[in-house]
């Protein structure tokens, strides 16, 4: 039994559950509910991050201190850091977990639809086979056609939540101010300048896996922002330090 059967037999039991809602696009359906369940169980971890986060924005003036302390010796600096943060019971990478525990389940999804789920690849969303490429639908019908709106009605979506993501990093941004916070890394301004850029990479993306990836892409990202926006509106959410930077999925 290969090691993808569970996931098959998932996917289509949600499937089959969903086809009187969903008829013939019951498979992509079943995809975007998988999805929301990873992301649902992913959630306590970005409630820890966001903590994290805040935690960060009020040691500000102490990583300041620290860093007037240490300047010249990186090591010592990291050694303060690390201890600091260890203290406070938050870790540096909290905000990058639920990305990274995403990467399985994102290359899990590309292999069962590139070939690996047999016949999963032949189910649809509107007609288009969640098994095919974008390229693949504009050869054979043309970027307006049965196939490729499909495709394009995705590359909608990816792009206005990743605007929606651009802007608000931006208004934070501008909100903080242009310098960077006191004790803040070098180039930390500069990474805080080109890390929303990185939401519309996943219209690059989205162009070359299959749909059903793309798919998954466009639901998780989707549920990123919305609880990014929502766990940064919390009562004891404090205003954004200046050079904080909003990671992106």
């Amino acid at each position: 039994m290969s090691v993808f059967t569970p996931l098959v037999t998932l996917l289509s039991q949600l499937a089959h559950l969903l086809q009187p809602l969903f008829g013939a696009s019951a498979m992509a359906a079943a995809i975007v509910l998988f999805t929301l369940c990873v992301r649902l169980v992913l959630h306590p971890l970005a409630r820890a991050a966001a903590r994290g986060e805040r935690v960060r924005n009020r040691l500000a003036p102490r990583i300041a201190e620290l860093n007037a302390r240490h300047k010249g010796d990186p090591q010592r600096m990291q050694r303060a850091l690390t201890e600091l943060y260890a203290k406070e019971g938050v870790s540096p990478i909290a905000g990058c977990l639920p990305t990274l525990l995403q990467l399985p389940v994102f290359a899990v999804t590309y292999h069962l639809f590139s070939g690996g789920g047999g016949a999963l690849r032949d189910h649809t969303l509107a007609g288009a086979p969640l098994g095919g490429h974008w390229l693949d639908a504009v050869r054979a019908g043309g970027v307006f056609g049965p196939h490729g709106v499909v495709f394009l009605a995705l590359f909608a979506v990816i792009t206005a939540v990743a605007a929606w993501t651009f802007r608000r990093a931006r208004k934070a941004a501008a909100h903080a101010g242009s310098a960077a916070a006191p004790g803040a890394l070098p180039g930390a301004g500069g990474l805080a300048k080109f890390l929303p850029l990185l939401s519309f990479g996943t219209l690059v993306t989205a162009a070359v896996v299959p749909l059903a990836t793309g798919l998954y892409l466009a639901t998780t990202m989707t549920w990123t922002a919305v609880e990014r926006a929502l766990l940064q509106r919390t009562p004891d959410t404090p205003e954004v330090a200046p050079g904080a930077v909003e990671s992106i999925p």
